[in-house]
Order: structure tokens, then sequence, then C-alpha cells
């Protein structure tokens, strides 16, 4: 639950209710990860509620509506600091777009290979630009600048990926391609003998 352990991490500091956290959130982690979901931030402060990791009170405000203020519990600072410190495992395995667009372009044969292939590889290059403009945009704080760091190492091995793509993947394609046009004539002779046979029926 790597959302609801930020917003315990967001809550060391002080209590705070939902959109300063969600200003907070959005403005420590900056544009990479995106905005957070208003409706979606209250669905975890009321589990972190309802598991004892967070405290709700209700603050009276004279000139607008009453709010919920919440502050960090001992369990949840104790199952922060249980989070924190321990290694991340990748458990979902790699689910990208671009290997079923590769399995796509490969049926096709090399032609439709190549061309998303170039295509990937300019699309990742204009994304390093963004991202470098980004950067500088952000020097100044440190926590931003590791996520920008993180997303331009992470386009940088997905350009190297193309290449390797290209290597392994051309012969697949090309063998494709030659078995298609072995399969028409066939697949063509079939129609023809069938349709007099069904005509007949």
């Amino acid at each position: 639950m790597p959302l609801h352990h930020a917003v315990l991490a967001l809550l060391t500091r002080r209590p705070n209710h939902g959109y300063e956290l969600k200003a907070r959130f959005e403005e420590a982690v900056g544009p990479q990860w995106g905005g957070l979901n208003i409706g979606h931030l209250y669905q975890i402060l009321e589990r972190l509620v309802r598991d004892g990791y967070v405290s709700r009170s209700q603050v009276t405000q004279t000139d607008r509506p009453d709010k919920n203020l919440y502050t960090l519990t001992e369990a949840g600072e104790a199952e922060l600091r249980s989070w924190a410190t321990t290694a991340w495992v990748r458990v979902g395995g790699f689910r990208d777009e671009l290997f079923l667009k590769l399995l796509g372009a490969v049926a096709l044969g090399p032609q439709a290979l190549a061309t998303l292939i170039e295509s990937q590889r300019q699309t990742y290059l204009s994304e390093l630009a963004g991202l470098a403009q980004q950067r500088r945009a952000h020097a100044d704080e440190p926590l931003v600048a590791v996520l920008i760091d993180a997303a331009i190492a992470h386009t940088k091995a997905d350009l190297g990926l193309l290449d390797s793509a290209a290597q392994h993947l051309g012969p697949l394609a090309t063998a494709q391609s030659a078995q298609a046009p072995e399969r028409s004539p066939s697949q063509v002779r079939g129609d023809a003998d069938e349709a007099p046979r069904g005509r007949a029926g």
C-alpha cells in the first residue's frame, strides 16, 4: 500500500487535513508521479483511521464548515518505520504495453517492427528532453529530483531495450513474414474447394 504509507510519512511532521495532505504530497513528489485524487485520499485516510494508524479529530471553524484533522498514532509510526526500512520487491512482473505492441509488430513482419521501434525511439528521446527540463526546474527539491532521475534512468534503459528488440525480434519478424505467403494459397484453395459443397448441401 505505497500511497497509504506515503500519507503516514507526511503526517510525521504535523497533523493535517485532507486538502493539505494532497497539496503536500504533490509538492513532495513533483510532476512525475501525477496528481493525487482527493476522493481516493479520503478513502486512504478512512482506512488508516480504521486500522488505528491515524486518529481523526474535528476542528471547528467560524467562517467555514468544520474540518477533520488527521494525526499519526504510535501504531502508525511503527507501521511506517517497518515499511520504509525494508527493501522493495517487485511482485507483478513487467507489464508494459510496448511488449504487446512488439508482439503485434512481429506478427506483421519486419517493416512493421522497424516502424514501431523507430517511432518508439523518437518518443523516448522526446521524453528524455522533457525530463531534462523538469530536472533543471526542480534542481533544488531533492526528493523530486531523485524521482526525475529515476524516470531518466528508466527511459534510457527503455531506449537500450529497443536495440535489443531489433536484434532479437528482427529474425523472428522476417520468418513470420516469409511464412505468411506460404499459407495463403492453401487457404484460398481450401475456401474454393469448400464453397461448392456448401452450396450443394
